[in-house]
């Protein structure tokens, strides 16, 4: 007995060595954060409160996290089950992007705010902006390459920052500038359509072969 427990608390070190690395959480968050790119959607946010629509941080950040994790595991079988592979997924997703790019890029807008209420916490706050096709399919890459709960914490970290972002807009907005924000509006737009445009040229060429 007392052999098996020294065994198990010799190896404990060992198991916690071999599933946490610091080095995958930095590399797992330095992507994510990239991707999810949370800094570049702020005009797009302060935007939307400009227009009296309301959301919750709170909730955002909670229900963006789910999602992520939840895809995580469950992503290829949930995609499986209705017979849609992740290429064709990533290029719905990307069209999603485009139209939010064109939207920045042109000053135009294209989603009609035909909501039942003023809420923007779902829509496009989580999806597509935060947990979106970007966000769920690199996900999908970086589970062939790191340990699941190196991921989960990469992604908690992001979920800190997308929440302080979230509940601090008027600072952020107040040391940018309005200037700065049309500014950061009409370069990030650029860049979410450079990723827009990458994901399905990507896609769509696996699709087609």
């Amino acid at each position: 007995m007392w052999g098996t427990l020294v065994d198990d608390f010799l190896f404990f070190p060992t198991f916690v060595s071999m599933n946490f690395s610091l080095k995958e959480i930095f590399s797992a968050f330095i992507v994510m954060f990239a991707v999810i790119d949370i800094l570049g959607s702020v005009p797009i946010i302060i935007g939307m409160k400009e227009n009296k629509k309301q959301f919750s941080p709170l909730s955002a950040a909670i229900i963006s996290f789910a999602i992520l994790v939840a895809f995580l595991y469950l992503g290829q079988a949930l995609l499986g089950l209705f017979g849609v592979d992740i290429s064709s997924f990533a290029v719905a997703g990307a069209l999603v992007l485009l139209v939010l790019a064109i939207e920045m890029i042109f000053g135009i807008q294209i989603f009609k705010d035909d909501g039942p209420t003023n809420s923007a916490t779902i829509v496009p706050i989580v999806f597509p902006l935060i947990a979106g096709a970007a966000s769920l399919t690199t996900l999908l890459s970086l589970r062939a390459e790191f340990q699941n709960q190196n991921i989960i914490i990469a992604l908690l970290l992001n979920i800190i920052i997308v929440y302080f972002v979230l509940t601090n807009l008027e600072f952020i907005s107040g040391k940018i500038g309005k200037g700065g924000i049309y500014v950061l509006r009409k370069f990030f737009g650029i860049i979410l359509l450079a990723i827009a445009v990458k994901l399905i040229v990507s896609n769509l060429h696996t699709l087609i072969s």
